[in-house]
């Protein structure tokens, strides 16, 4: 950060503002403190019958590879919001959500991920935007070597562990793990 968005003044540096203990963004000219706060990613993992949906990224990070729906919540929008979005923009697809299944943390890049689960309406779904492509997986046909993101992975294989078992849990993770 260079300039303070309050008062345009190229005065900005870290330091530990008064009653805190981290090192913010503060206006050396209006003593604002700019406060940088982790990102929320929505998503929704779309199931039809015994399958599931992924999409293939059609842009970076991890470009070619299958994730589920999932993006950076928008201001103003609910966290089901934008993970109905989410599936629309890179699906083409409408869910009904069901249920929250994973809580993921990345902190080294900021990141907290909340993932649900949600009937694939119609079983119908396209491409969207930003999507190669779209497809439908058993839990035997996953491309595990071919998955974008750790959160992924992680909330895929604790929704089919739980289908086996008959559960429907809040899985709580973090990579690395702590």
């Amino acid at each position: 950060m260079k300039f303070c968005s309050n008062c345009g003044a190229a005065s900005i540096a870290l330091s530990v503002p008064e009653g805190d203990n981290r090192e913010r963004f503060v206006c050396g000219n209006c003593s604002v403190i700019h406060y940088q706060n982790p990102n929320i990613v929505a998503g929704c993992l779309p199931v039809w019958e015994d399958k599931v949906l992924l999409c293939r990224r059609a842009i970076e990070p991890r470009y070619g590879f299958w994730n589920i729906p999932s993006g950076y919540l928008e201001n103003g929008e609910s966290v089901e919001d934008g993970a109905l979005r989410e599936v629309w923009e890179e699906a083409a697809a409408k869910v009904n959500i069901d249920y929250l299944i994973t809580l993921y943390n990345l902190p080294k890049i900021n990141q907290v991920y909340l993932q649900f689960v949600g009937e694939l309406v119609g079983g119908k779904f396209g491409v969207g935007e930003e999507s190669l492509e779209c497809a439908l997986f058993t839990e035997a046909t996953i491309p595990w070597e071919e998955m974008a993101f750790t959160s992924s992975a992680f909330t895929l294989r604790h929704y089919f562990e739980d289908r086996r078992s008959g559960r429907r849990r809040l899985h709580r993770g973090c990579y690395p793990e702590v």
